[in-house]
């Protein structure tokens, strides 16, 4: 099936299809998806598709929402060998919490491309810390083929508070902590002296644009080094203020169940921190408490071979038995050769371990949503993103087969209604040499 590509969003159907919506439902045979004006417009069995709307037959074909990829490195490097290319971390930089990844995203990377091929549509984008617990701010993007990548920028603060972030303190969780709780608190200050006004909504998820969460005040404030400093710059305290104030949400890298139920317990000294853990390799033993914090999970599908102290409990169980505690789980992070196109094999590994006597994983509806709405909702765009229902952003991915198989592949991919190119250098190299007819090669070969 084909709809032609435009460079603007386009109003057509796809019919006759297996369509899931992300939602954690169970597939719909036969069903119809309709896109009007970079929107969902109708999503179900028995829908007639609209006078004037294309309708393209989508019989043996399945169709889901874009992949949304949480926590991935796209856009910030080229050749991660190559120093020159790579903008992932910043290790001699003077600032960290102030650190931003939007400026350095680039949507023409191949790993973007690749991952559009894939079937990602929308992902977050987090730098790595290097010079301390603080890694900077985070980013939400599409990965359409056009030059305006970032819808969302500054969405999160990255910090790392286990093994990682003890190294990064001076060696020592102790260190870790103390340093943490005395940025909050120095931000807190901050935001306080300057007396920045109530701002009760966070920016629109949906919005392209600087929309920076800091009162320009705070950055450009003329006192003198604080006394007692032994983190931040005033641009750092500055980029801590929302994340004190609950007005930007906190991403905390933490694997260990002990260090798991420490960022828990800093709700208690600062009640407005919006908290998501990422990693929680051992997560599955606390869940019941991580549930009642009502405090999501981003963590790997598969991670059963601890390579630290802190991941010894890790179990491929992990993700389900989160779960079945009401964890809200997404799968993710996504990083270097992990790659985000290997999300739907994650979550078809998970559906699969319900096959295995003891063991927990998800039903099939159930991984598709950890791969689409439920990264999307911890991103902030909850409904908008990552689902197929009315009002939703018109991200739809077709796929010849089970796209939670091995064996399938996306055969179309739709961002905001636009369709999008599935080419990229890996599929022009495997084109160029799948004939191994010697007289097709580049004369650089004739020797």
């Amino acid at each position: 099936m084909a709809v032609p590509g435009l460079a603007q969003a386009q109003d057509y159907a796809v019919t006759g299809a297996t369509v899931a919506t992300g939602d954690g439902s169970a597939p719909m045979e036969n069903a119809t998806v309709v896109v009007r004006g970079g929107r969902i417009a109708a999503v179900g069995t028995g829908i007639a598709v609209p006078a004037g709307v294309q309708a393209v037959d989508g019989t043996g074909m399945w169709v889901t929402p874009g992949l949304f990829a949480a926590i991935t490195d796209l856009g910030l490097y080229d050749v991660l060998a190559v120093d020159e290319s790579n903008d992932i971390g910043a290790g001699n930089s003077p600032f960290n919490a102030a650190l931003d990844v939007a400026p350095a995203i680039n949507p023409a990377s191949q790993d973007v491309v690749v991952s559009r091929e894939g079937g990602v549509t929308r992902a977050t984008v987090a730098p790595d810390a290097e010079s301390s617990i603080f890694a900077g701010q985070g980013a939400v993007i599409d990965l359409g083929a056009d030059r305006n990548a970032v819808t969302r920028p500054r969405a999160f603060q990255f910090v790392e508070l286990g093994e990682y972030g003890a190294r990064r303190a001076g060696g020592s969780r102790t260190s870790a902590h103390a340093l943490f709780r005395n940025a909050l608190r120095e931000a807190k200050a901050y935001g306080t002296r300057a007396s920045i006004p109530g701002q009760s909504s966070s920016p629109d998820p949906m919005r392209s644009g600087d929309d920076l969460p800091i009162d320009p005040r705070l950055a450009g404030d003329d006192r003198a080094e604080r006394g007692g400093d032994v983190l931040l710059t005033r641009f750092d305290a500055a980029a801590l203020v929302p994340v004190v104030e609950g007005r930007q949400p906190l991403y905390v890298h933490v694997e260990r169940a002990s260090d798991i139920l420490s960022v828990l317990d800093l709700s208690r000294e600062f009640p407005k921190l919006d908290l998501v853990i990422v990693g929680a390799s051992e997560g599955w033993q606390v869940a019941n408490q991580i549930a009642a914090a009502g405090v999501p999970v981003i963590a790997q599908a598969l991670m059963d071979l601890p390579v630290g102290f802190e991941e010894l409990a890790s179990t491929q169980s992990n993700v389900g038995r989160m779960k079945q505690a009401g964890v809200k789980v997404a799968i993710g992070p996504f990083d270097g050769d992990n790659h985000p196109r290997y999300a739907p094999q994650y979550a078809g590994n998970l559906v699969a371990l319900t096959k295995i006597p003891g063991a927990a994983g998800l039903t099939w509806g159930e991984a598709l949503a950890a791969i689409t709405s439920i990264p999307a909702e911890i991103a902030g765009m909850g409904g908008r993103a990552g689902v197929l229902k009315p009002g939703a952003v018109g991200d739809v991915v077709v796929w010849d087969g089970d796209p939670l198989e091995v064996t399938s592949a996306p055969v179309q991919v739709v961002i905001d209604g636009v369709v999008q190119p599935l080419d990229s250098h890996q599929s022009r190299l495997k084109q160029r040499y799948r004939d191994l007819d010697e007289s097709d090669l580049p004369k650089a070969y004739d020797w």
